[in-house]
């Protein structure tokens, strides 16, 4: 009768050591009595099988950190900055136009209300009171009630310049840094090609091994510079539509207006 002897060694599995558990089966067979079957088993296996997947690949922001590294810090930390700033104006400029928003039209109405009862300076106290480049430029408007139409339209137009040019403040600084963002990521992606060569260079050949750190500076610079680019593109969309939005609430409101004015000044000169 033939049998089985199982003759093995204990398995310790040690974190980042890869064992082989050897168990050689002998078969005392009178044909194959000196065969051996040698049976191996990685630890990656082994330990694989017990392992949380989140502790295996990492969660979201140990992903992100862990690329931020393989990226290089240096460069990765300059277009995290050009990020950081770049929001920091976009949300400057998002409270001050969200502030600037007031309802136009009943500013209008309640100003023809006062200017109907001849009340100009009730006008210009509301106008005061309330906040935002519309009242201001009413405010600028009504101060020079009393000149020709000509003066007033001049003056309204000049001053509504100065306001437009106060809504985008900042924006440049904006625009800088979405441009900065996807530039830093080329060259952070042009020094990873050179660290590549590089290192071709001193090896002597070319292997996947070789090329990739510099490939991972290379193309990890890009995705988050061009990222950054994107993230701040849609802040700067964002405030440019509200920006149009309180020029055009400023230019309406002017020429009401004017219509405002005409219509106090004939009326005043009949009586």
């Amino acid at each position: 009768m033939t049998g089985l002897l199982l003759v093995g060694q204990p398995v310790v599995a040690q974190p980042g050591k890869t064992v082989k558990d050897t168990t050689t089966i002998v078969q005392p067979d009178s044909i194959a009595q000196d065969s051996t079957l040698t049976v191996t088993v990685d630890d990656e296996a082994l330990l694989g099988a017990g392992e949380d997947p989140d502790e295996q690949g990492g969660g979201f922001h140990k992903q992100l950190k862990r690329k931020f590294v393989d990226g290089n810090a240096g460069f990765m930390s300059l277009v995290a900055l050009a990020l950081v700033l770049g929001l920091a104006f976009c949300i400057e400029r998002i409270l001050y136009l969200m502030m600037s928003e007031i309802k136009a039209k009943k500013l209008m109405a309640d100003i023809r209300a006062k200017m109907e009862q001849n009340d100009v300076e009730g006008a210009k106290e509301l106008c005061k009171k309330t906040r935002g480049p519309v009242a201001s430029v009413c405010y600028h408007g009504l101060l020079h009630v009393d000149q020709p139409m000509d003066a007033i339209e001049r003056a309204i137009t000049n001053y509504g310049g100065l306001q437009s040019a106060n809504l985008e403040k900042g924006c440049s600084w904006i625009k800088l840094f979405i441009a900065m963002a996807p530039s830093l990521g080329f060259l952070g992606t042009v020094i990873g090609m050179v660290m590549a060569f590089d290192q071709i260079q001193i090896e002597g050949d070319i292997t996947p091994r070789v090329v990739a750190q510099g490939m991972k500076v290379a193309l990890i610079t890009t995705i988050f510079g061009i990222v950054v680019a994107l993230i701040l593109q849609l802040f700067y969309s964002y405030i440019l539509s509200k920006i149009e939005k309180l020029t055009g609430d400023m230019e309406e409101s002017a020429i009401e207006l004017l219509d405002i004015i005409e219509v106090w000044k004939n009326a005043n000169h009949k009586s």
